[in-house]
């Protein structure tokens, strides 16, 4: 057999050894691989193609799932069914409505703000320019990437929180990376520009299904070729099998 006892895996490089083009390779065959488990890469949230919707819900889903974000704005959006509306709610009525949401006081004041500026400033119609979103109360990178990605069909990566665990597990940076930024930065260098949208809603949907945060599928997962978390796991499994022979 082989010298290292025939660990089929052996020849596959760890996350430190991988340079840029051998990290760009594993994340487009990986997005290609998802683009095949899920064809229809949607937006977790349900905006029905209306942008300042998108902006609302985005807001609301800090710290939320995304099913009750879209349970909880049903009756929002059935209320308040324009900007214009929303900016002219009495801001107590729009606390009550998203508290479910948790931080409601917050992300309340956030949505009213927010929709008074869509009007007065911007006559209603969501910029794309990232600096101009960024200026919406409570908008960080990851929600003006969401609306960049899905309202303009621009290039976007949303480092959310199963895209940074999922993507350091495939090896694009230390695994425990859990800074939102660097993770855009590195990942917007290394996923094909038209993929990366559909990549970041499919990879929300394949964290919850497989590659969850604890205790994830490895045994069904059509990734695990290109994972270096599983190939470490298989190695250290095999050097605990040899102390225990010695």
């Amino acid at each position: 057999g082989c010298a290292d006892g025939g660990n089929p895996m052996s020849d596959k490089r760890l996350p430190e050894k991988l340079n840029t083009a051998q990290k760009r390779k594993r994340i487009n065959e990986a997005a290609h691989i998802l683009e095949s488990v899920y064809p229809e890469a949607e937006c977790a949230l349900k905006y029905e193609g209306e942008p300042w919707k998108l902006l609302v819900m985005g807001r609301l889903s800090a710290q939320c799932t995304d099913k009750r974000v879209n349970i909880v704005c049903q009756t929002l959006f059935s209320k308040y069914p324009t900007p214009s509306a929303l900016a002219s709610a009495p801001l107590e009525a729009i606390e009550e409505l998203v508290r479910p949401c948790g931080l409601y006081k917050t992300k309340a004041r956030n949505l009213k703000d927010s929709c008074v500026m869509l009007c007065d400033e911007y006559n209603g119609v969501l910029p794309s320019d990232m600096n101009e979103l960024l200026r919406f109360p409570g908008v960080g990178r990851k929600i003006a990437n969401l609306l960049r990605g899905d309202i303009f069909g621009l290039p976007a990566i949303v480092a959310d929180t199963h895209c940074m665990r999922i993507c350091g597990r495939l090896g694009m940076y230390e695994e425990g990376l859990r800074d939102a930024q660097k993770v855009e930065a590195i990942l917007s260098e290394l996923v094909e520009a038209e993929l990366q949208t559909d990549f970041c809603h499919r990879i929300v949907m394949f964290g919850r299904d497989t590659c969850t945060a604890r205790s994830p599928f490895c045994d069904k997962c059509p990734l695990c070729e290109l994972c270096v978390s599983t190939e470490k796991k298989k190695k250290d499994q095999l050097n605990a099998e040899r102390s225990a022979e010695t």
